[in-house]
């Protein structure tokens, strides 16, 4: 039976790879592309972690399993890609970022994410799984410096010797303050304070080769995912990789005049410095990217740099996992896939971070999968393929039943050359108030739409004809018929997204 080690970074850009962007360095990643397949079409099912991330374990759109936004969870007796190989024998791990639950907990939706758990290491010295049908779990919250920081990671740190790990992370976080003696630690940013040997990036990299050799050791199959937390703001890595890219050297994203003149309102108040968006503000919680977006270029230029940096590093890392895996004579016998949670908005259309935008660079990720003997080496595929796929790919590839609920593709066929593609179309969704920020977008080869909830704007770009997206269609009266054409695949598809849990056993 084949082992799985799915690899993930965090709001990873699409084109940060070294062998397709000159001016960033990533040869460990280069290496794993030219050993198996470079995917360039796949995309996310939710431009945010919480979604996205649920979807990678259930095979089903957010708008299906319930985790349709961050502050939200993933119901635990939701059918797991992780579930489904524990059931069938396999060894399963999840070392790294989680994000199935939100920061806060209640009597009616518990969780184990929430302050103050997070910094309660006791219960985390006693805590790992299951938990989403894996068997072994260690995990950590923050990015960066953030005061969300404990867990399993924070044990680690301490078993490292770094006792004074605190004092390299923020301390207080709303309501929560973990200052010590009263000495607040307040964010930083750029070339961070914490050694290189303390990073996450270290521990999960440390803690899955040891999670490989245990599995080795047991003689039993696994399924691994290794989830990094980089690149995520904030913009913090330690030295050399904060130093490691010149800011004045950078290519910065242009915004295109006019460009969001025929977009839906919520582009252009980005572009403004004091927007009011108060009109999409429907619960007490902050809406991602609806804010103004414009930064002093110098500024910007300093943050793609360290940017640049946390991928460099992140791809050190996983060149170390990918080692590992060959040092152990694993390599061969698993199915490795690098992808990311979605993707990142560093300038592109005079936009950064993410929010309710669904240009190629917020819903776009890298995907490579390496397969020897299964994976023909040095292929580049322009295969359409989404995140919902991967737990049928990999129940598949190992021979297994995939849960009627999946709704995903199997992308081995595309992946293997059988096959060109494994399906015309596919479906990005974003809701972040339950009904004032609520879009759709469908993306088939050559066209991409979106539509919002009650409202008569939208978006419909030709990426054939316009792959910078700079020309919205939606009310050109010569797309009339393609627009009302898309739209009826929308309708479909989602139609289709529609999980069945079982099948009918009877007549009535």
């Amino acid at each position: 039976m084949p082992n799985v080690l799915l690899i993930t970074s965090d709001q990873q850009h699409w084109n940060t790879l070294g062998r397709h962007l000159p001016e960033i360095r990533t040869p460990n990643l280069d290496r794993l592309a030219a050993q198996g397949i470079d995917c360039r079409r796949a995309y996310c099912p939710n431009p945010t972690c919480t979604p996205s991330r649920a979807s990678i374990l259930t095979g089903q759109y957010p708008s299906a399993h319930g985790a349709w936004s961050l502050g939200t969870k993933l119901p635990e007796n939701v059918p797991t890609v992780s579930g489904l190989f524990s059931q069938a024998g396999y060894r399963t791990g999840l070392i790294g970022k989680a994000h199935l639950q939100p920061l806060a907990s209640t009597k009616a939706y518990l969780s184990i994410e929430c302050h103050p758990t997070v910094r309660d290491l006791e219960f985390w010295r006693g805590f790992h799984g299951p938990f989403y049908g894996f068997d072994h779990v260690e995990l950590a919250r923050n990015h960066g410096d953030e005061a969300h920081v404990g867990q399993h990671y924070a044990l680690w740190m301490e078993e490292k010797g770094a006792v004074d790990w605190r004092r390299h992370f923020q301390s207080r976080l709303g309501r929560h303050d973990y200052s010590e003696g009263g000495t607040p630690h307040p964010p930083q940013r750029g070339a961070w304070s914490l050694p290189e040997p303390l990073h996450m990036n270290a521990w999960i990299t440390e803690r899955s080769g040891d999670f490989l050799r245990e599995s080795r050791r047991e003689g039993r199959p696994f399924f691994l995912w290794a989830s990094y937390f980089d690149p995520h703001p904030p913009y913090l890595v330690p030295d050399p990789w904060a130093s490691m890219y010149d800011p004045d050297e950078i290519t910065l994203p242009v915004l295109t005049h006019g460009e969001h003149d025929r977009n839906p309102p919520h582009f252009g108040l980005t572009q403004t410095a004091n927007p009011d968006f108060s009109a999409y503000q429907e619960t007490p919680f902050a809406n991602h990217g609806f804010s103004s977006h414009l930064m002093d270029p110098a500024e910007l230029r300093k943050d793609i740099a360290t940017y640049y940096g946390m991928v460099s590093m992140l791809d050190h890392s996983v060149g170390k996992l990918l080692d590992d895996l060959e040092e152990q004579g694993l390599a061969d016998d698993t199915l490795v896939v690098f992808t990311s949670d979605h993707g990142h908005y560093y300038g592109h259309h005079g936009l950064t971070k993410k929010g309710a935008f669904h240009y190629e660079d917020g819903i776009r990720v890298p995907l490579l999968a390496r397969w020897p003997g299964r994976i023909p080496a040095g292929q580049e595929s322009g295969a359409l393929v989404s995140l919902v796929d991967l737990p049928i790919t990999f129940l598949r590839a190992a021979g297994l039943t995939p849960d009627p609920g999946m709704i995903g593709r199997d992308a081995g066929p595309a992946w293997s050359g059988e096959a060109e593609a494994i399906r015309d179309d596919l479906l990005v969704e974003f809701r972040h108030q339950p009904n004032t920020i609520h879009l759709r977008t469908l993306v088939s080869q050559r066209y991409k739409i979106t539509i919002y909830r009650g409202q008569p704007y939208g978006e419909l770009f030709d990426l054939e004809q316009d792959p910078g997206e700079t020309h919205n269609l939606w009310d050109d009266l010569a797309a009339v018929s393609l627009k009302t054409g898309l739209i009826r695949r929308m309708l479909d598809a989602s139609m289709e997204a529609e999980p069945l849990w079982m099948p009918r056993v009877a007549g009535a």
